[in-house]
């Protein structure tokens, strides 16, 4: 143990793991517009589905890998949790489903705007929903955001609707996965059962209709294949990390996906608009209040492992 500090050495180390593994997932999230990019010719619903499809082998061999099935058949046999989960699966899917969309479609920076926008949603929904206290310098936070919203309404009207469908469903997402009874990977893998359905009907009604299965080409073929992995090996990262840091170190991780997401919007060419000068820096102003006020809350006690 650290006489000076009372921290013992393998706290450290964890400490530093988390932080590399939460770093790594929130790059690894940053840059997956660079993926979908590549794909942008093939539909947006193809590429959610396969990546359900795909996801299924890759979520199932973590499953059995942290002998995980007696927490499935606990969900499976949970109705209630099942029933929350089926919610939390359609709100996912369909928050994917518009991401995807958004990507492929040259709306980047809406989509990152909405990103931003999530934590800020958080911090409303444990008010209001949770009934969690918000300090002043979160309620500043929250202020600036709106106004930053309001400039961008009046701006950029046509992609607003994209950045704030994209930051309700994943917070609501959040808040529901927040309170059900599965871990991440279990829920995750429950949730992803449930869309399996929809996601092997709709490649095989469009395989009927003469459309390629795996994309046209082997280059497509290759990325398709790799949506499994693309999409839970961030997740699988941040659950690793979730376990090892504080939650306000966590907290200001979150914003470097969107920040990179913003850039290579930026990258690919997409205008920016006289809102988005003001929107913008909004938001990070708001974000780094909301930050600060995070790093200034008292320190819980960590939970046993």
């Amino acid at each position: 143990m650290n006489a000076r500090t009372g921290s013992h050495p393998s706290q450290h180390h964890d400490s530093r793991a988390g932080f590399l593994y939460g770093l790594s997932a929130y790059a690894l999230w940053g840059v997956l517009p660079i993926y979908f990019h590549a794909i942008a010719h093939i539909a947006a619903l193809d590429i959610v589905a396969h990546r359900v499809l795909w996801s299924i082998p890759f979520l199932a061999t973590l499953i059995a890998l942290s002998n995980g099935w007696g927490k499935v058949r606990a969900v499976l046999n949970d109705h209630k949790t099942l029933g929350v989960l089926g919610i939390t699966a359609l709100l996912i899917g369909g928050n994917w489903l518009l991401y995807v969309y958004a990507v492929t479609s040259g709306h980047i920076l809406a989509s990152s705007f909405g990103y931003y926008l999530n934590p800020l949603a958080n911090v409303l929904l444990g008010r209001f929903v949770l009934k969690e206290k918000l300090v002043r310098l979160q309620w500043i936070a929250v202020a600036i955001a709106a106004a930053g919203i309001s400039v961008f309404a009046a701006g950029a009207l046509s992609q607003l609707w994209i950045s704030l469908t994209l930051c309700v469903s994943f917070a609501l997402y959040g808040l529901l996965r927040k309170v059900v009874k599965a871990d991440a990977i279990t829920g995750l893998g429950v949730e992803t059962s449930l869309l399996f359905p929809l996601a092997i009907g709709w490649l095989g009604w469009r395989f009927g209709t003469g459309a390629p299965f795996v994309g046209s080409s082997r280059m497509d073929t290759g990325l398709l294949l790799a949506a499994g992995i693309v999409s839970t090996t961030p997740l699988i990262l941040f659950t690793a990390a979730a376990r090892r840091l504080a939650y306000s170190t966590l907290g200001m991780l979150q914003f470097l996906a969107p920040t990179l997401q913003f850039l290579i919007g930026v990258w690919y060419g997409e205008p920016l608009k006289t809102a988005h000068f003001i929107a913008f820096p909004a938001i990070w102003i708001a974000l780094g209040l909301y930050v600060t006020a995070l790093v200034r809350a008292p320190k819980l006690p960590q939970p046993p492992e």
